[in-house]
């Protein structure tokens, strides 16, 4: 008897060391991934020479030399302005038409019986191993005859093209799982396809679409290669402006560190905020009923 007791001791006494341990190595990684947007953060506050002259950390033993004249004069900049503008006017539609596109053609994938609907559904597939490399020529061709390279217009199109393969893959496999008797009950009281994806697939669908959004519109603005390739310097986003400004880097280094800053706290927020229904998203496009 004594001898269980002592076991049973010594399994829970592991059980909460392990635990520990994992709570630490956890805290451990957190910081460490929190550390380069610290850093970024307190360079922004500091001037051009105290950058040029000490590391970051030395403005956390004297938090005095911080300042916030690194973002006014960035206000100031209407270069920086104009592309954090360019940011939100590409990303935000490029992510509205992909989500919703790729839930139309998910649900028509998923639930209208068509001639070569399993092979244009393989053919999707496909096209998300073309590489971007490949069609940057053709795209440019096609954009410039259509008189749209170098605008905004241009890079959101390319963004479409290439976001709709991925999004259509997972809303299809998602709404592909739903219980079927529950559009059969709806079709014999009188639901047509507009009726059955607006107001019984589409509520439960919800969990797909902003895990499907978050994505999307963290690719988008994060990119840079499509903007420097499609987006003349007057329709660049924040990405490309501030590779521009890394040419005079001693002078703008001031200007870089702020922008660079608003730059990955976007995306950190909308992650924090959303991360819940991205979760969910994600698992509950793995189960099947």
């Amino acid at each position: 008897m004594m001898q269980r007791k002592t076991g049973g001791r010594i399994r829970r006494a592991l059980g909460l060391v392990q635990a520990r341990a994992v709570d630490i190595i956890m805290f451990v990684v957190a910081v460490l991934w929190l550390i380069p947007t610290v850093a970024l953060f307190v360079q922004s506050l500091r001037t051009g020479a105290d950058i040029g002259q000490s590391g970051w950390w030395t403005a956390l033993a004297n938090p005095r030399t911080l300042t916030l004249n690194s973002y006014l004069r960035l206000l100031n900049e209407p270069t920086m302005l104009r592309a954090l503008k360019n940011t939100f006017i590409i990303t935000i539609p490029s992510t509205i038409l992909v989500v919703g596109v790729a839930a139309l053609a998910a649900y028509a994938l998923a639930w209208i019986p068509f001639k070569g609907r399993e092979a244009l559904f393989l053919v999707i597939v496909g096209l998300q191993v073309v590489p971007t490399q490949m069609a940057f020529i053709p795209a440019a061709q096609i954009f410039r005859f259509m008189g749209i390279f170098g605008t905004v217009q241009g890079v959101i199109c390319f963004h479409l093209a290439f976001g709709l393969p991925f999004a259509i893959f997972l809303l299809r496999n998602f709404l592909g799982n739903m219980p079927k008797a529950l559009l059969e009950a709806a079709q014999i009281d009188g639901a047509g396809h507009l009726v059955l994806f607006l107001r019984v697939l589409l509520p439960l669908t919800v969990p797909a679409i902003a895990s499907l959004s978050i994505f999307q519109f963290l690719w988008v603005w994060n990119d840079m290669m499509i903007a420097l390739i499609f987006a003349e310097p007057v329709n660049a986003p924040l990405t490309t402006a501030i590779y521009s400004q890394m040419r005079n880097f001693a002078s703008n280094v001031d200007v870089i560190a702020p922008g660079a800053f608003l730059q990955m706290v976007v995306p950190l927020i909308i992650f924090f905020v959303f991360q819940r229904q991205l979760v969910q998203g994600i698992l509950g496009g793995s189960i099947k009923d």
